[in-house]
């Protein structure tokens, strides 16, 4: 195999590809990125075999031929190489010869052929939105995921397709994070639920852009993103996804209008009485046209009031500071919605259309 690419177009193509590369394995080979410039067009390819991604990289082939190089050094290499065009050959016995201006490096490779391709996936049921959109949808909702492998269903999220509406869902126990977007068809009914890995390390590619448009492709065990010259493939996670709609009622006792910022930057500087694994809440008095919220802790006590909009009855009530910051950092609107039961029931955050819903648990709390 005899391959020239610009360094550009390799660090680009790397950057996306190192994103499956696994961090523990034992399977040598899967810390190797495959080079296949077998067909025509020079593709690099990584799986860890949960998920894979595959992206086409912008070259010339002089000489046609498959090797997996190990991709951290591989990755290295052509980081430090000059701004150039950068030649890859390959020998028969899986040597390979880079070469950019005056440096040349020999590494070992390996057999292609050893190598786990990616899953196929049938292009049969399908939804597209824009990067821009999935990104930000995933940002709206990953950080309320559950972060340990107990309970495997909390470390992902659910894609629900009904009608023209995708509805995306993560809990951790403490709270639920809801976005839905309106697609532009109508789409047969679907449930999966797709890894938060997957999601974290997808968003980290996407370019953000509302006119790029992203493809997903769904199967039974498999999901498949398609845009730019790349795709990726995941896993998905099998069994039943919670039944959140019992845990969403549209009662309530006590309804607030605030602005986001203000609540935002008050809940922030409240943080800083607290030290790194306390779990010290914030307490949240309500009265007409008041919010009085406080913390006391081994460091000191923060008293602040903001001013606010009251529907229904005063109530005073404690939360994981923590978890309100975590919703109120990717919610736009300059103003909120937020609506109480009692100082034992669920706070929702959401707006009138439901496009997001974000549900909080109180905490106990000693006055």
């Amino acid at each position: 195999m005899k391959i020239i690419c610009s360094k550009a177009e390799l660090m680009k193509s790397i950057n996306i590809v190192m994103k499956a590369v696994p961090s523990k394995t034992t399977m040598p080979i899967l810390e190797c990125i495959l080079i296949d410039a077998s067909k025509g067009v020079i593709k690099f390819t990584t799986n860890d075999m949960e998920l894979g991604i595959e992206t086409i990289v912008k070259g010339e082939i002089v000489e046609k031929g498959v090797i997996a190089l190990e991709a951290k050094l591989f990755s290295e290499i052509i980081r430090k190489l000059a701004d150039s065009d950068i030649t890859i050959a390959t020998d028969d016995k899986y040597q390979a010869l880079i070469t950019c201006e005056n440096s040349k490096f020999n590494i070992s490779g390996k057999a292609g052929d050893d190598y786990p391709y990616l899953p196929f996936v049938e292009k049969d049921h399908s939804i597209s939105v824009s990067q821009f959109t999935l990104k930000e949808v995933i940002r709206q909702t990953i950080f309320s995921i559950a972060q340990n492998e107990n309970n495997k269903m909390m470390t992902g999220e659910l894609f629900e397709i009904s009608d023209n509406i995708l509805k995306v869902v993560s809990l951790d126990g403490h709270r639920i994070s809801i976005r839905k977007i309106e697609l532009k068809e109508n789409y047969e009914h679907r449930k999966v639920v797709v890894p938060g890995k997957t999601l974290i390390e997808i968003s980290k590619i996407l370019s953000g852009e509302v006119d790029d448009i992203v493809n997903i492709y769904f199967t039974k065990n498999h999901i498949l993103f398609e845009f730019d010259d790349t795709i990726a493939v995941s896993r998905l996670i099998e069994g039943d996804y919670f039944r959140i709609d019992q845990m969403l009622s549209s009662d309530y006792e006590t309804k607030l209008t605030v602005n986001k910022k203000e609540l935002l930057n008050c809940i922030d500087r409240a943080t800083l009485l607290i030290k790194e694994g306390d779990k010290k809440p914030i307490i949240i008095g309500i009265d007409d046209t008041n919010m009085e919220l406080k913390i006391n802790s081994q460091i000191g006590s923060m008293n602040e009031h903001i001013e606010i909009q009251k529907e229904g009855k005063d109530i005073l009530i404690g939360f994981n500071p923590r978890f309100l910051i975590d919703a109120l950092r990717v919610i736009d609107d300059e103003t909120i919605q937020i609506y109480l039961v009692n100082s034992k029931a669920p706070c929702f955050i959401k707006d009138e259309t439901e496009s997001y819903i974000y549900l909080i648990l109180p905490v106990n709390f000693n006055v």
